[in-house]
Formats: C-alpha cells, structure tokens, sequence
C-alpha cells in the first residue's frame, strides 16, 4: 500500500500543529497553576478573611480577622495584631479552618512539584496526577469557604464585630478579599484541573483521527 506524497505532507503538517497547540496550552496551564499556588500562600497568611465596616457603633474597635491573627487598628501607623503565622497556632475557632486550607495549599505545592515529572513520565500520566491534586485542593478549599461563617461565632469575632455576629452572621463586620479571594481559588482549581483532564486525553490521541489513518499507511507500505 503506497501513500502520496501530498498526503504524507499533510499528516506532518497536521502533527507539528497539534503538538504546537498543545504545547502552548500546557505552558499556560503550568503558569496559571503556579499563580494559584502562590493565591493559597497569600489566601492562608493574610489576616483579610472578615474586617469591620463604616458603620460600626462609635468606640468599636476597627480591624481585620484571619485565621492564624487578629489585627486591631491603633494610635500608631501600624495596627496591633495577636497571634501570626510564625506561632503555628490558628485562632482556635478557625482551627478547622486552617487545616481544610493547609491541605489545599499542600495539595497544589505539589502539583506544581510534580511538574519535574514531564521529563521522566508520560506527558498524560503527570497531566492526570496534577488533576488529581487540584481537585482536592479545591475540594479542601471550599470546605474551608463553608466553614469559615460556621465558626463567626467566637470570642474574637465578638470583640471585634459585636455581641450581634453568629453563625453565618457577621455582625458589625464583612467579608474581606482574602475570603473572596478563597473562593475564586475553588473555581480557578476547578477549571485548572478539567483543563489538565483535557490536556491528559489531547496527549493519550495526540493525532487527529484522519492523520492516525496517514500514519498507519505508511507504516505498512515502509
């Protein structure tokens, strides 16, 4: 079985652009992939989950609420803040909180770590780990964005936002970036890993059905 020439041109054209496209979407995903890692350090470290608002009572204390610290606006440029990353130590109401949110931050760390992997496994086989990964951090993730109005109702909650906060209840305060930022963290690790589903089954048929058929040609005509 013989194959023209034009066709044999055609299925090289066909491969060289699909591996190109490919290849480009893949650069894109390990990039936004990094960018979301990045997001959870920031997301866990800054103490911008819930603050107080302008119309608070006159002589209630102005601040802002994480999970590891409390900061407390004061006379000085710089606010008094209690608690901190470096002691380990979550607030204890959000305890729950910051686990659900270190196991998300655990889980996409890798996932960018497992990148080292494309030049010793398959390109679909890492494709479908980094998936994985990204499905439970955001899995772990919008737990946390769930259970975080559960717990408003704790003491450093009222001193900062009034007797009237309660479960799902902010009292005097609302939700600040940070939290907004979690929650846009769900949905970027929820199109990350379906992009990184697609790119895994791109690369298991990397040629076009029609190409394949080229391919096959000439091998039995060789």
């Amino acid at each position: 079985m013989s194959v023209s020439p034009a066709l044999t041109d055609l299925s090289r054209l066909y491969q060289t652009e699909f591996v190109r496209s490919a290849r480009a979407v893949g650069v894109l995903w390990a990039i936004c992939t990094l960018c979301f890692a990045i997001i959870q350090v920031v997301v866990l470290v800054q103490p911008s989950w819930i603050g107080t608002t302008d119309t608070r009572h006159p002589g209630a204390p102005s601040g802002t609420l994480g999970l590891f610290e409390v900061c407390v606006e004061s006379d000085w440029p710089v606010p008094d803040c209690r608690g901190g990353l470096s002691s380990l130590s979550p607030l204890p109401s959000f305890q729950s909180v910051a686990v659900l949110v270190g196991v998300s931050l655990w889980a996409v760390w890798t996932s960018v770590l497992c990148l080292c992997l494309f030049r010793f496994c398959s390109a679909a086989t890492v494709y479908k780990i980094c998936a994985w990964l990204q499905l439970t951090a955001g899995f772990c993730m919008a737990l946390a964005c769930l259970l975080f109005p559960d717990s408003w109702e704790s003491p450093e909650m009222r001193a900062l936002c009034g007797d009237s906060v309660g479960s799902f209840s902010p009292g005097n305060c609302s939700v600040h970036w940070a939290y907004i930022l979690a929650i846009l963290g769900v949905l970027d690790a929820a199109i990350l890993a379906t992009l990184a589903f697609v790119l895994a089954n791109r690369q298991d048929a990397l040629l076009p059905p029609d190409t394949k058929d080229v391919t096959t040609g000439l091998l039995m005509s060789a």
